[in-house]
């Protein structure tokens, strides 16, 4: 799980900010792919804090801090009930995929609510049109990279024969 936050850190404090600050959230897709693999509410709490921290402190969107903690930890509780509700459909590639991009949704939803009501949007921008031009474009990429990356990281813990993977 360590490794997923750590390529998930790296990728999220490389990516630049795009608009007003905000920028694609690809440790999300590390988060959603932690949940699936250790799918109980421990690791899905320590996901969710520690995904927080580190995009809190990565963040370049201005006051971005405690709308990331709130987010990543809200929407990883959000993501870990819908796969336990869909335990069988988000096993596969389409359901972890299709997952990732809900789960980004949701996050991204989140942020943007938190982020309002604490420190305001910069620059004017208004909640749809960063929904619109960071949150959406970042749902269809990370359901792109978990189609990509969950069965790779699934075959491996299956060969590893971990017992936490779902």
């Amino acid at each position: 799980m360590a490794l997923l936050v750590g390529i998930g850190a790296v990728l999220h404090a490389v990516i630049p900010g795009l608009f007003f600050g905000m920028k694609p959230d690809m440790m999300l897709a590390m988060m959603f792919l932690a949940i699936l693999l250790f799918p109980n509410v421990k690791a899905v709490g320590l996901v969710g804090v520690v995904t927080g921290l580190i995009s809190a402190m990565t963040t370049t969107f201005p006051g971005g801090q405690l709308p990331n903690m709130i987010d990543k930890i809200i929407t990883a509780f959000v993501v870990f009930a819908l796969a336990t509700l869909m335990k069988a459909y988000s096993q596969t590639v389409i359901g972890a995929s299709v997952l990732a991009a809900v789960g980004t949704v949701i996050s991204g939803g989140v942020f943007l609510a938190a982020a309002l009501l604490l420190v305001g949007l910069p620059g004017g921008a208004t909640f749809s049109a960063l929904f619109v031009t960071i949150v959406l474009p970042t749902a269809a990429l990370n359901a792109v990279a978990m189609a990509i990356i969950y069965p790779i990281a699934s075959s491996i813990f299956r060969r590893m024969n971990v017992t936490a993977h779902v």
